[in-house]
C-alpha cells in the first residue's frame, strides 16, 4: 500500500483533472446501465406493438454515440494525467541522481539508471494513463450494472453473486503472480540496457580486438533471459483470462437454465430474462478489465519499488561554511582513504601543504593514489581518517558549491557533451560574453581551428566531443577551465594521450592556464614535472618523497628509477 500513497501524492497536484475524469468515467456507466435497462422494454414492446423497432435503433445509437465521447474524454483526461505524473517521476529521479555522492555510482553501472529513468518511469505512464481509468470506468460500470440486474431479479442476481468471489480470488492470485514477474522483467530490462550502452560506449574497442561476436553472445544471452520472463508473464495472463472464462461461462450457463425454467412456468418475462442477462453479460467486460488493470497495478508497484528505492537514496552530505579564494594554502592532514567495498588503503596518512600560487607535481606509478589525492580534495568522496583544509576550513565543512567555484580541472578522460562548441566552453561561466569566449578561446590555443570549422563556434562536436581531434578536444577543455578562472588548478595526466605536435600546442595553453594558479599536476611529461616548485612521489599509499626535480634525482630514491623508465628519453631529446 506505501508505493500507492506515494503514487498518489504525485496525482494530487493534478486533482481537478482527475475529478473531470471521473466523472465522464460516471456518466460511461450510465449509458452503459441504461443499454442494458432499456432492453426489458424494448422486448417486452415488441410481442405488443412492433412501432418500437423504429424508436430503440435511433435510441441505441444515441447509447454508443455518447458513450463513446465520455470515454473518449475520460482516456484523454487520464493520459494526460499519466504523462505529467511520469513527467514530474523522471524530473525528480535526474535531480537525486545528480545529488547522489560518488560511491553509488561505483555500485550502480549507468545502463541501470538510465533503465530506471526512462523504462520504469515509462511503465508508471501505462498504468496511470490505461489501468486507473479502467479502474475508474470500469468499476462505476459493474456496481451500476449489479444495481440493474439486481432491479430486473434480485434472486438470480444473488444466485450470480456466488461466482463472483471465485473470480476475485483468482484476480488477487494472479495479480501476485504478476508483481514478482513484473519485477524479473525490469530488472531484466536494465540488464539489457546495461549491455548495449556498454556495448555503444565501448564500440571502438570492440571492434579493434575483433569482439562483436563476443557482446553479441552476451547481448543474445541477456535477451533470450528477457524473453523468457516475457513469454512467462504472457502466460500467466492468458491463465488468468482462461480462468475468468471457465467462471463466468459455468455461471452465466446455469443462469441461463434457471432463467429458462422461470419463464416456462411464467414467473418472468423474456424480456427480463434478456435485460437481466445484458446486465450481467455487460459486466464481464469490467470483470475481465479490472483483472488486466489489477496485474497491470502489480506491475506498478514492481516498478515503483526500483523507482522510490532510488528517490529514497541519501544524497551527498554538504556543508554550511562557504570557501573564499586561496589565501594561505591547502593541508592533507594524516590522510587515509579506501574506495567502498574494498579494504585496501588507496591513501595511508598522507600529509602534505601547498601555499598559494605554488605549482605542485605529484608522480608515482600506476595506481600509487595520484587521481585519488585530486579527487579527494574535490570532495567526490571523503577521507576515512584525516582531513584536507583550505586556509584553515575543512572541506567536509563548506558547501561543495564554494569549493568546486574554487577548483577547475583538465584530465587526460576529456568531458565534453553533445552540444556546439561555445556552449561547450560556456559550460565553466554559462553568463560569459562573447569576448570572454573568444578570449579564453585564443589563450586555450583553440581560436583558430575553431574559426575554421564549418559553423565556427556553433559547430556540434558530438557526443564526448567524437568530432574533434585528442588536441582540439584537451584545447577545447581547457578554454573551458580558463573562463572558469578557478584559483586552484588540477591537470591530470592532461596531455599524457596527446602526440608530440599537438602536445606542444596544448602545453602552451597549459601554461596561459597554470598562470597566477595554484596547480596541481598529475603528469607524465618531464616539461611540466621539472618546472614544479615541488614534487610529491607517492608509493604504496604513502608520499615517499618530496623536493624539487635536481634535489630528488641526488637523492637517489625512487623518483629518480620513474625518471629512468619515464622522462629520461624526453630529458635527452630536450638537451639536443
Amino acid at each position: 500500500m506505501e508505493q500507492y500513497k506515494r503514487l498518489i501524492k504525485y496525482l494530487k497536484p493534478y486533482w481537478w483533472i482527475v475529478i473531470i475524469a471521473t466523472i465522464f468515467s460516471f456518466f460511461v456507466s450510465g449509458v452503459t446501465g441504461a443499454m442494458a435497462w432499456y432492453i426489458k422494454p424494448l422486448i417486452d414492446g415488441l410481442q405488443t406493438d412492433t412501432k418500437v423497432m423504429s424508436l430503440y435503433p435511433l435510441l441505441y445509437i444515441s447509447f454508443f454515440l455518447s458513450k463513446g465521447i465520455f470515454a473518449f474524454v475520460h482516456s484523454f483526461l487520464m493520459r494526460i494525467v499519466g504523462a505529467k505524473v511520469v513527467r514530474d517521476v523522471r524530473e525528480q529521479l535526474f535531480n537525486k541522481i545528480i545529488t547522489l555522492p560518488m560511491e553509488f555510482y561505483i555500485k550502480r553501472p549507468s545502463g541501470e539508471l538510465i533503465s530506471r529513468v526512462i523504462n520504469d518511469s515509462y511503465v508508471l505512464q501505462n498504468i496511470l494513463g490505461y489501468s486507473i481509468k479502467d479502474i475508474f470506468v470500469e468499476g462505476a460500470t459493474f456496481i451500476t450494472l449489479l444495481v440493474v440486474a439486481f432491479i430486473r431479479r434480485w434472486d438470480l442476481t444473488l444466485i450470480s453473486m456466488i461466482v463472483l468471489p471465485f473470480s476475485f480470488l483468482a484476480i488477487d492470485k494472479f495479480g501476485k503472480k504478476m508483481k514478482k514477474i513484473s519485477q524479473k522483467t525490469q530488472e531484466q530490462t536494465a540488464g539489457l540496457t546495461v549491455r548495449l550502452t556498454e556495448t555503444i560506449s565501448g564500440i571502438k574497442i570492440i571492434k579493434a580486438f575483433m569482439r562483436e561476436e563476443l557482446h553479441a553472445d552476451k547481448f543474445r544471452e541477456e535477451n533470450r533471459k528477457f524473453y523468457s520472463i516475457s513469454i512467462k508473464g504472457a502466460r500467466t495472463a492468458e491463465y488468468s483470462d482462461l480462468l475468468h472464462e471457465l467462471i463466468t461461462g459455468i455461471g452465466l450457463t446455469g443462469l441461463m437454465f434457471y432463467g429458462l425454467s422461470l419463464i416456462h412456468y411464467d414467473k418472468m418475462t423474456l424480456g427480463e430474462l434478456f435485460s437481466f442477462f445484458g446486465a450481467i453479460s455487460l459486466m464481464l467486460t469490467p470483470i475481465k478489465r479490472i483483472s488486466s488493470a489489477n496485474n497491470k497495478l502489480q506491475q506498478a508497484r514492481a516498478a515503483a519499488d526500483r523507482l522510490f528505492e532510488l528517490l529514497d537514496q541519501e544524497p551527498a552530505a554538504d556543508g554550511s561554511i562557504e570557501i573564499l579564494p586561496v589565501r594561505d594554502g591547502i593541508v592533507f592532514n594524516n590522510v587515509t582513504f579506501v574506495y567502498p567495498g574494498t579494504k585496501r588503503k588507496v591513501l595511508s596518512n598522507v600529509n602534505f601543504q601547498v601555499k598559494k600560487g605554488e605549482l605542485v607535481a605529484i608522480v608515482g606509478r600506476s595506481g600509487a593514489g595520484k587521481s585519488t589525492l585530486m579527487d579527494l580534495m574535490l570532495r567526490f568522496y571523503r577521507p576515512l581518517s584525516g582531513k584536507i583544509t583550505i586556509d584553515g576550513v575543512n572541506i567536509n565543512n563548506a558547501t561543495s558549491k564554494s569549493l568546486r567555484k574554487n577548483i577547475g580541472i583538465v584530465s587526460q578522460d576529456i568531458m565534453l557533451f553533445d552540444e556546439t562548441i561555445r556552449e561547450n566552453i560556456k559550460f565553466g561561466k554559462l553568463d560569459a560574453t562573447e569576448e570572454e569566449v573568444i578570449e579564453a578561446a585564443k589563450a586555450a590555443y583553440a581560436y583558430d581551428f575553431i574559426k575554421d570549422m564549418p559553423y565556427g563556434y556553433e559547430t556540434l562536436i558530438g557526443e564526448r566531443g567524437v568530432r574533434l581531434s585528442g588536441g582540439q578536444k584537451q584545447r577545447v577543455s581547457i578554454a573551458r577551465a580558463l573562463l572558469k578562472n578557478p584559483p586552484i588548478l588540477i591537470l591530470d595526466e592532461a596531455t599524457s594521450s596527446l602526440d608530440t605536435a599537438s602536445e606542444q600546442i596544448v602545453q602552451k595553453a597549459l601554461d596561459n592556464l597554470m598562470s597566477n594558479r595554484t596547480t596541481f599536476v598529475i603528469a607524465h611529461r618531464l616539461s611540466t614535472v621539472r618546472r614544479a616548485d615541488r614534487i610529491l612521489v607517492l608509493d604504496k599509499s604513502k608520499i615517499v618523497e618530496s623536493g624539487a626535480h635536481e634535489e630528488l634525482i641526488e637523492k637517489d630514491g625512487l623518483y629518480k628509477t620513474l625518471y629512468q623508465s619515464q622522462f629520461y628519453n624526453e630529458d635527452q631529446e630536450i638537451s639536443k
